[in-house]
């Protein structure tokens, strides 16, 4: 039976058969290599013996290869520099070049902040790329699992193991009111909101069962009122503006959009309070330079909203 040249071939021994065939000098294929000029010599005679094929001769200049070494390195250096092209266009990410489509899961308080400016930033790097951001849902950890959402964003969540979580920010509570409400500083604390009711934010996944500021107030032993509960952002701000309720947010809330409504710090015991927001993705993406890439600009996407809220 004729030798099979291929599959009893140790592939290591191809790629310095090629760097020998373009240098045709041992010791500056070592360098090219770096491995010591014995290797490459242990290496040869492996290839010599496989290939029952002297592949290089010596010669006063170096080396000069056979009639079959010379077929041989043109015939299979295009498929090695093709095999060299695939692997470090993987290593490295270009947006750019990205035709997929993108769906991102956003829980309600970053999709009434950053659905605008995420999605620009997403276009301006990607603009091939199909982008969809839908609201967080009860079933998007189970969709993450699925690959049917690549990337979800939300509070600090309990995930199944092949979620991966990653932090994102941490932001700062603040409470939403509106301009004539009859609390008129802007520093508060679990006091200053005894008695009016809560207009709260229900966050799919992470508080359907609580509200975060009504557990805060009877911890306090102060009185409270859950008003009015919703997921949809514009009925809780369109509530907040004829009401004396407040709504517990965060300073990522972009506040200068609204002149209707002021963002009031809070202070419990002296400290300011601060939430954290995290990304989720597949286990099998974690190290992938696509979800790189992304948390990235989500990341400064975050940032460079909560700079302008601070101006």
């Amino acid at each position: 039976m004729k030798k099979d040249l291929y599959n009893t071939l140790d592939l290591n021994l191809l790629k310095v058969f090629l760097i020998l065939s373009q240098e045709l000098n041992m010791r500056k294929a070592s360098e090219r290599l770096f491995v010591s000029q014995p290797a490459i010599s242990q290496s040869l005679t492996k290839l010599r013996h496989h290939f029952d094929d002297e592949l290089f001769v010596k010669v006063p200049t170096g080396l000069k290869a056979t009639p079959f070494s010379e077929t041989l390195a043109t015939s299979i250096a295009p498929h090695l520099n093709d095999l060299a092209n695939s692997i470090n266009h993987s290593l490295h990410f270009d947006p750019a070049t990205l035709d997929t489509s993108l769906r991102i899961a956003l829980s309600p308080v970053v999709l009434s902040c950053l659905s605008g400016s995420l999605y620009q930033a997403l276009k301006a790097s990607a603009p091939n790329a199909s982008i969809e951001l839908v609201s967080w849902s009860r079933s998007t950890l189970e969709d993450i699992q699925k690959d049917d959402v690549y990337l979800g964003i939300n509070y600090d969540i309990p995930a199944p193991a092949e979620v991966y979580s990653k932090q994102l920010a941490a932001l700062r509570g603040q409470v939403l009111v509106r301009e004539s409400h009859p609390i008129k500083h802007s520093l508060t604390t679990p006091d200053d909101y005894a008695g009016y009711e809560i207009a709260s934010m229900i966050s799919p996944g992470w508080n359907e069962s609580f509200s975060l500021a009504a557990e805060t107030m009877k911890a306090h032993g102060l009185e409270y009122k859950i008003g009015f509960r919703s997921e949809f952002i514009m009925v809780l701000l369109d509530i907040i503006q004829h009401t004396d309720m407040y709504l517990p947010h965060s300073n990522l809330f972009p506040i200068q959009q609204y002149p209707n409504l002021r963002a009031l710090d809070v202070e419990i015991q002296g400290e300011a309070f601060y939430i954290d927001v995290y990304s989720y993705c597949h286990t099998r993406h974690r190290n992938s330079a696509l979800f790189n890439w992304l948390y990235e600009l989500i990341s400064d996407v975050i940032q460079t909203q909560l700079h302008l809220n601070h101006k």
